[in-house]
């Protein structure tokens, strides 16, 4: 006869959920499940194994070349960038660029360059990782104010940078200042994103768009942004079969965005920064952490520690988005406040918001002393810049005001 018994609670944080087990007479129970929503039943039981390996790991010395070594299959460096600009527009006090690169021997990209008019001839440079949000139609053109697109493209842009970032095209204030500006698509958003015709969209949203009220065009560019999520498992599985991850990819491709942008002609390679919100956020300390090109980062909400992101209810764990930031193995290696402090000693700054919902507050406390420690062990506690904001997951105009004091501060401003 079998017994049923009571289910068995995981953690504090999916006591709602009960995993059933069965008992056969005279034998030990067995689960009846093998998932907590889309966790394994076993995941505490794996995430203490994974902190014991990461302590082993740390006992051996994490190093740039044992996290190289995870993300595989490095495209290879293009022989030259060959890079040619295909359309300009003048700017109060800089130039727009619209330009072509090879970012590897496999791909030539479009991306934009924003250059002040100073006739400087070491200006400092910033590269501009944008954020994922679901939102694949614009990458770039979330960072810097597009020109010579399609009315919907244009209003898409506007719209996103009221969401994300209080109304400012960040790459272009910067421009206003005197830096020189990049900012690429990483795989799968904008220019390279699946070939879709945005043309074909029944009619464009106004701008500024209406608050409260959908139009077709809104309507239409959601539905395709939603379309296009549910293929990014099938990109990640792909590259995956192929010896690589998505993740790797977009780490790997903004390695060499920073390689060409530091040697630009009218750019100083001594004064090269990068920043990024949101998953530009992760980009922007992973590429700190792992190219000599980036003398100063700047990482404004998405910073924590698998303890807290490693969690039935965190959204990092639904799949989807999740595959453009994960790379197999990385974590065996260190956890993400330990990769990010490779970047130590340059000058970092991180900004997070408490009310952010997607990242635990105690996750992001303990990163940040993790992190704390790290500089200070290499005599440079005064470069390391940590604040929590009342914020929820948005990059505000005071958030950028203080960011931009941080780059005048590290790289200068060139008269």
């Amino acid at each position: 006869m079998k017994k049923y018994v009571c289910s068995i609670i995981m953690t504090a944080l999916c006591a709602a959920t009960a995993v059933a087990q069965t008992t056969i007479a005279g034998g030990e129970p067995y689960e009846t499940h093998g998932l907590i929503k889309s966790m394994p039943v076993f995941y505490q039981q794996l995430k203490d194994s994974l902190s014991r390996v990461q302590e082993k790991s740390m006992e051996e010395g994490v190093t740039r070349e044992r996290i190289l070594a995870t993300m595989q299959m490095a495209p290879p460096a293009p022989k030259d960038y060959s890079y040619e600009v295909l359309a300009e527009e003048q700017r109060e006090g800089y130039k727009a660029q619209k330009i072509a690169f090879n970012i590897n021997k496999w791909e030539r990209v479009l991306a934009y360059l924003l250059v002040p008019d100073t006739k400087a001839p070491d200006r400092p440079a910033i590269l501009l990782l944008h954020d994922h949000g679901a939102h694949f139609t614009i990458g770039k053109e979330k960072m810097v104010k597009p020109f010579g697109v399609d009315s919907l493209t244009l209003a898409d842009a506007d719209d996103w940078v009221r969401k994300c970032y209080d109304g400012v095209y960040v790459g272009d204030e910067l421009a206003k200042r005197g830096y020189v500006v990049l900012s690429t698509d990483a795989l799968f958003w904008g220019d390279r994103k699946p070939p879709l015709n945005l043309n074909s969209l029944i009619t464009p949203f106004n701008s500024p768009v209406s608050r409260g009220t959908e139009t077709q065009g809104e309507t239409s560019l959601k539905a395709l942004n939603g379309k296009m999520y549910e293929s990014q498992q099938a990109l990640a599985s792909n590259m995956m079969q192929m010896g690589t991850s998505w993740g790797a990819w977009i780490t790997w491709d903004d390695i060499r965005s920073a390689a060409f942008l530091a040697h630009l002609p009218m750019v100083n390679p001594e004064r090269v920064g990068c920043l990024g919100f949101s998953m530009g956020s992760y980009r922007s300390w992973m590429l700190a952490a792992l190219s000599d090109d980036i003398k100063a980062s700047a990482s404004i909400c998405w910073m924590n520690d698998t303890e807290h992101l490693m969690t039935v209810e965190n959204n990092q764990n639904k799949g989807g988005s999740a595959y453009s930031m994960l790379i197999p193995g990385i974590r065996n290696v260190a956890d993400y406040p330990q990769v990010a402090s490779l970047a130590a000693p340059k000058p970092s700054l991180f900004f997070n918001g408490m009310r952010d919902k997607l990242f635990p507050v105690e996750g992001v406390k303990a990163s940040y002393e993790v992190m704390r420690k790290a500089w200070a062990e290499q005599g440079a506690a005064d470069k390391l810049t940590t604040k929590l904001w009342d914020e929820k997951h948005y990059f505000n105009k005071e958030m950028q005001q203080e960011v931009i004091l941080f780059f005048e501060k590290e790289l200068g401003i060139s008269n």
